[in-house]
Protein backbone atom coordinates (compact mmCIF):
# COMPACT_ATOMS: atom_id res chain seq x y z
CA UNK A 1 0.00 0.00 0.00
CA UNK A 2 1.20 3.57 -0.94
CA UNK A 3 1.50 5.76 1.75
CA UNK A 4 2.07 9.58 1.99
CA UNK A 5 3.01 12.29 4.69
CA UNK A 6 0.30 15.13 5.32
CA UNK A 7 3.42 17.75 4.63
CA UNK A 8 3.49 15.36 0.90
CA UNK A 9 -0.08 15.32 0.36
CA UNK A 10 -1.02 19.10 1.37
CA UNK A 11 2.28 19.85 -1.23
CA UNK A 12 -0.06 18.49 -4.06
CA UNK A 13 -1.37 20.88 -6.51
CA UNK A 14 -5.22 19.88 -6.31
CA UNK A 15 -4.98 16.71 -4.31
CA UNK A 16 -8.07 14.59 -4.41
CA UNK A 17 -8.22 13.94 -0.64
CA UNK A 18 -11.18 11.45 0.26
CA UNK A 19 -11.78 11.32 4.50
CA UNK A 20 -13.08 8.47 5.79
CA UNK A 21 -13.95 9.72 9.05
CA UNK A 22 -17.37 9.51 10.96
CA UNK A 23 -20.01 12.96 10.76
CA UNK A 24 -19.00 13.48 14.28
CA UNK A 25 -15.35 13.46 13.56
CA UNK A 26 -15.73 15.80 10.79
CA UNK A 27 -17.76 18.20 12.44
CA UNK A 28 -14.73 18.44 14.67
CA UNK A 29 -12.18 19.40 12.56
CA UNK A 30 -12.05 19.24 8.82
CA UNK A 31 -9.74 20.10 5.23
CA UNK A 32 -12.13 22.11 3.54
CA UNK A 33 -12.49 20.72 -0.12
CA UNK A 34 -12.19 16.90 0.62
CA UNK A 35 -14.61 14.76 -0.50
CA UNK A 36 -16.45 13.18 2.80
CA UNK A 37 -17.92 9.70 2.52
CA UNK A 38 -17.56 7.45 5.72
CA UNK A 39 -15.98 4.40 5.38
CA UNK A 40 -19.33 2.13 5.97
CA UNK A 41 -20.63 4.01 3.31
CA UNK A 42 -17.70 4.03 0.55
CA UNK A 43 -19.04 0.35 -1.36
CA UNK A 44 -22.68 2.10 -2.29
CA UNK A 45 -21.10 5.53 -2.47
CA UNK A 46 -18.00 4.29 -4.95
CA UNK A 47 -19.65 5.68 -8.34
CA UNK A 48 -18.25 9.70 -6.53
CA UNK A 49 -14.81 8.39 -6.27
CA UNK A 50 -12.48 9.57 -9.59
CA UNK A 51 -11.36 6.67 -11.44
CA UNK A 52 -8.68 9.17 -13.58
CA UNK A 53 -6.62 10.77 -10.68
CA UNK A 54 -5.25 9.88 -7.35
CA UNK A 55 -6.95 9.47 -4.57
CA UNK A 56 -5.17 10.19 -0.78
CA UNK A 57 -7.28 8.87 1.55
CA UNK A 58 -7.34 9.90 5.57
CA UNK A 59 -9.25 9.37 8.66
CA UNK A 60 -8.83 10.28 12.27
CA UNK A 61 -4.91 8.43 12.50
CA UNK A 62 -4.80 6.07 9.82
CA UNK A 63 -6.28 2.46 9.93
CA UNK A 64 -9.42 3.24 8.42
CA UNK A 65 -7.90 4.84 5.43
CA UNK A 66 -5.60 2.08 5.38
CA UNK A 67 -8.50 -0.12 4.81
CA UNK A 68 -10.76 2.05 2.71
CA UNK A 69 -7.24 1.89 0.29
CA UNK A 70 -7.25 -1.23 0.18
CA UNK A 71 -10.68 -1.85 -0.95
CA UNK A 72 -10.35 1.43 -3.65
CA UNK A 73 -6.86 -0.23 -4.84
CA UNK A 74 -9.13 -3.31 -5.66
CA UNK A 75 -11.42 -1.78 -7.51
CA UNK A 76 -9.00 -0.18 -9.97
CA UNK A 77 -8.45 3.40 -7.95
CA UNK A 78 -4.99 4.62 -7.54
CA UNK A 79 -5.40 5.24 -3.88
CA UNK A 80 -2.72 6.51 -1.30
CA UNK A 81 -3.20 5.76 2.56
CA UNK A 82 -1.93 9.92 4.30
CA UNK A 83 0.25 8.38 7.07
CA UNK A 84 -1.61 9.37 10.76
CA UNK A 85 -4.85 11.06 9.52
CA UNK A 86 -5.98 14.45 10.22
CA UNK A 87 -4.64 14.00 13.68
CA UNK A 88 -0.98 14.04 12.39
CA UNK A 89 -2.12 16.81 9.52
CA UNK A 90 -2.61 19.00 12.90
CA UNK A 91 0.47 18.19 14.39
CA UNK A 92 2.15 18.71 11.21
CA UNK A 93 0.57 22.69 11.37
CA UNK A 94 -1.39 22.33 8.37
CA UNK A 95 -4.58 24.20 7.56
CA UNK A 96 -7.94 22.75 8.93
CA UNK A 97 -10.88 23.80 9.86
CA UNK A 98 -12.22 23.23 13.55
CA UNK A 99 -15.79 23.38 14.58
CA UNK A 100 -18.74 22.35 12.87
CA UNK A 101 -19.39 25.29 10.55
CA UNK A 102 -20.00 23.52 6.86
Amino acid sequence: MQTISPIDAHAIDDAFILDVREPGERDQARIDGTLHIPLGTLVERLDEIPRDRTVYVMCHVGGRSAQAVQYLEAQGVDAVNIEGGILEWYRAGLPLTLGDAE
